[in-house]
């Protein structure tokens, strides 16, 4: 069986590859296994200097990165270079802070000493999505590596050209062979390799779906995990917002990585007072988008990764109508790519699929509402909690919202984005364990208690 590498854009097979035989995944696992043992035992300051090493090729090489992800999953080629260059804030946040975040923690108790040791797991499993395929591997690779696990890839079957190229840039860095590895193998590979207990950590970001099966095996192997799943985050805008600084925030929020985007805000909460005026110029600003090649630098809105994508979003978009909901688009998607066009959707109903679902494209509903309880409801009734956004011009009280909101991260006069200083995750069902930040580091160490007696 064979992946293909295909142009979201063009809808040309740029590479096919060869899955991994069973003996042979077993052979790159292996090797990981024992490059663990010596990775481990490696000082804080060589890995903090590999991670510079990181940094440095990521820089000096950004512009084939970005090509690689624009041409095999149809990011903007903006977002492409932006998503490289975070990669390497990651690797210089990490190389800043490893060394703190990962030495003993002393506690006063009776005893002589007593102190905490974080010491690495084993091998960390990542099972990542095409959607950002270079910051969400980095985002999980390179702390759980500086704490001194090992990591192997198995990245979705639609971007392996981005998964060998990560695969590469470590090496390029200097660091062990092993240290990472990338496997081009199927999900039922995967869930094997789970299962058959080869591995003593596992990091999914994904689907609802793929998050629970992976969870069932991994818990019945009793693995520590991290689970990034979906969300359908609440946009509020208040009475008292600034509503051009909203608009705006809402259209980029909405749009980034075409609406691909877990923490994108996917259902905009207004108060009925502002609902006509940030309706009218937020529907002008989705119409603004230029729709095109994504390796031109003008281009906004590029096309979906698969085009099985463009149908779910049309059936949710039918089922809308079906029920009442009124579409503003002007722009008609061009004949070849995976393309969808902006949408907003009015006079929205809490059992619409794009109220109700995960809505992974450029589809926003608006939800009118008479008072801020009334808003925090709504903005509750999802299985998610991933993130959410306030605006409003008075601080004191979007941060006595923000402590109702059901959300693992609340942007007040912003849209919610990932950040190496700070935890990085959801509540409910989107997911358990955070990325990022010093918490994001000791998500797969063994927090060892040690004790010197008097």
């Amino acid at each position: 069986m064979k992946i293909k590498s295909i142009n979201p854009y063009t809808e040309e097979v740029m590479a096919e590859y060869d899955l991994l035989k069973w003996d042979e995944t077993l052979e790159k696992i292996n090797e990981a296994r024992n490059t663990f043992y010596a990775w481990k035992g490696t000082d804080i300051k060589v890995r903090v200097r590999l991670l510079r090493n990181l940094a440095t090729v990521l820089r000096v090489n950004k512009k084939k990165y970005a090509e690689t992800i624009t041409k095999e999953m149809g990011m903007i080629i903006r977002s492409s270079t932006a998503s490289v260059e975070k990669c390497a804030w990651l690797c210089d946040y990490y190389a800043d802070n490893a060394e703190k975040f990962l030495k003993d923690e002393h506690i006063e108790t009776q005893n002589q000493k007593s102190y905490i040791s974080f010491e690495p797991l084993g091998i960390v499993f990542e099972i990542m999505p095409w959607n950002f395929p270079f910051w969400q591997v980095f985002r999980q690779a390179v702390p759980s590596i500086t704490a001194g696990n090992v990591c192997i890839l198995k990245h979705a079957s639609n971007v392996p050209q981005c998964a060998l190229a990560i695969e590469e840039i470590f090496s390029e860095a200097g660091y062990f062979d092993g240290v990472f590895t990338t496997l081009l193998v199927d999900s039922k590979t995967a869930m094997r390799i789970i299962d058959e207990d080869l591995v003593d950590a596992v990091s999914l970001t994904g689907s609802n779906n793929a998050g629970e099966k992976v969870g069932e095996i991994a818990g019945k192997r009793i693995k520590p995990m991290v689970l990034e799943l979906g969300g359908s985050d609440p946009f509020i805008v208040l009475e008292d917002a600034d509503i051009d600084k909203a608009v705006k925030a809402a259209v980029l929020s909405r749009t980034l990585n075409s609406g691909q985007s877990c923490i994108a805000a996917k259902r905009f909460i207004v108060m009925d007072s502002i609902a006509k005026e940030f309706s009218e110029k937020f529907i002008s600003g989705m119409n603004k988008l230029k729709i095109g090649d994504p390796l031109d630098e003008s281009t906004d809105i590029a096309p979906l990764a698969r085009p099985e994508f463009v149908k779910e979003l049309q059936v949710q978009l039918e089922d809308t109508v079906k029920k009442g909901g009124k579409i503003s688009r002007q722009q008609e998607r061009p004949e070849k790519g995976y393309f969808f066009s902006p949408c907003v959707v009015s006079n929205t109903t809490e059992d619409m699929k794009v109220i109700n679902e995960e809505v992974f494209g450029p589809i926003a509903p608006i939800i009118v509402v008479q008072t801020e309880d009334e808003a925090v409801r709504i903005a509750n009734n999802t299985e998610y909690g991933l993130g959410a956004a306030i605006f409003t011009e008075n601080i004191e009280r979007a941060e006595r919202l923000a402590k109702r909101i059901q959300a693992g991260t609340v942007a007040i006069n912003d849209f919610v984005k990932s950040d190496p200083r700070l935890p990085f995750g959801g509540t409910k069902k989107s997911g358990a364990g955070r990325e990022l930040s010093e918490l994001g580091i000791k998500e797969f160490v063994n927090k060892k208690t040690i004790v010197v007696g008097k």
